[in-house]
């Protein structure tokens, strides 16, 4: 695998100094089951208030770290600290997790399931109740409360479980595919509880392979592919840093034949400059505002969606990890030529002891 790409941070997060104690440290994890490594070097920082894209293609060792984070799994090395202490030492009322699958129990009317796990988290009956109400009003579950869960649908599920997440009022939230089974009324609502949280000064951590929604709400991300940590930094800054050499232009005129323009060509109602090598894009924005019959509706920099930063490092990284493979066995195909090679000449030096030592034997003696 290549090594990590790092963009630095060269602004605070919303409102917070540079040296802000981070929520979440994890450091170097690895961890294998039999002889299958999970996750093999991992690192990233998660600050209060701010989201925190935890990404990474199928099997990349995403649910293996966060099971480390909570302790549910220990790491064979490396360490993770999770509000100040060791995870083991962290009252679990403090954390607030919402996995892929969902763990509701299914027979037991909604309104008594939630307050059962909310009591699990260390509020009593009564509190709980009195924080559900207004949960189950805003989620529109209000009316469904005493149906059992398994009556309940997908997206009404994945609502409930929000509310499991979030009653108890944790200072660090992780949530696994959020968005699973919601329609668009009901996403954009949990973007914005999402949100909420993080403007309260809470931490959340999400997974999800839904580029367009981590685009749209995180501060930071970290990539992992095959256990590593492949990229980590500003979502902002990591796609300026993967950005082409071109400006993305849409209005009325003629956008060909620009100074400092290579080709220009329409894509999706705009058109792509791609500019030269140390082009200035004010000086093509200039020529463009000056030049006749040109109406501009748009100017900007043609920076990729994390969608296609997601596809170009990991595919970089598989072809990466297969010519390293391919590299490996070339080396030991070498070394067994080699090993052949040797196991030949020695056979032959044999052969030519042991046709000197009959040569001997058939010699004549000489009795003179």
């Amino acid at each position: 695998m290549p090594p990590m790409r790092l963009v630095a941070a060269s602004t605070p997060i919303r409102g917070l100094g540079s040296m802000s104690t981070p929520s979440v440290v994890v450091e170097h994890l690895s961890k294998s089951f039999g002889e299958t490594r999970a996750v093999e070097d991992v690192s990233f920082e998660v600050r209060p208030g701010e989201v925190f894209g935890l990404l990474g293609p199928n099997g990349a060792g995403k649910t293996t770290t966060i099971r480390m984070m909570l302790d549910i799994f220990k790491p064979d090395s490396g360490r993770v600290e999770i509000l100040g202490s060791d995870p083991a030492k962290v009252s679990k009322d403090r954390i607030g997790y919402l996995p892929e699958d969902r763990g509701l129990y299914k027979d037991i009317p909604l309104e008594q399931v939630l307050i059962f796990l909310a009591t699990l988290k260390g509020l009593s009956d009564g509190e709980a109740k009195s924080r559900l109400a207004p949960w189950l009003e805003r989620v529109d579950l209000s009316e469904h409360r005493r149906k059992k869960v398994r009556e309940l649908s997908k997206g009404m599920q994945q609502k409930a479980q929000v509310i499991a997440t979030l009653l108890h009022e944790p200072d660090l939230i992780v949530v696994d595919e959020p968005f699973a089974g919601l329609d668009p009324v009901n996403t954009r609502l949990i973007k914005e509880i999402i949100q909420e949280q993080v403007a309260a000064g809470r931490s959340v951590i999400m997974s999800t392979h839904q580029m367009y929604q981590v685009q749209a709400l995180c501060d930071r991300i970290v990539l992992i592919d095959h256990g590593r940590s492949v990229l980590y930094g500003r979502v902002e800054e990591i796609r300026r840093d993967f950005a082409a050499n071109a400006v993305i232009v849409e209005g009325e005129g003629d956008f060909s034949a620009l100074p400092q323009v290579l080709e220009a060509r329409q894509e999706n109602g705009a058109w792509r400059l791609s500019l030269e090598t140390g082009a200035d894009p004010q000086k093509v924005l200039r020529a463009l505002t000056t030049r006749p019959g040109v109406k501009l509706e748009r100017f900007e920099r043609a920076e990729p969606s994390l969608d296609d930063i997601f596809v170009t490092v990991v595919t970089d990284g598989r072809r990466t990890g297969a010519a390293q493979a391919d590299e490996g066995a070339a080396q030991a195909d070498e070394g067994a030529a080699q090993a052949d090679e040797g196991a030949a000449q020695t056979h032959s030096g044999a052969a030519q002891t042991h046709s000197g030592a009959a040569q001997a034997g058939r010699a004549p003696h000489n009795n003179e």
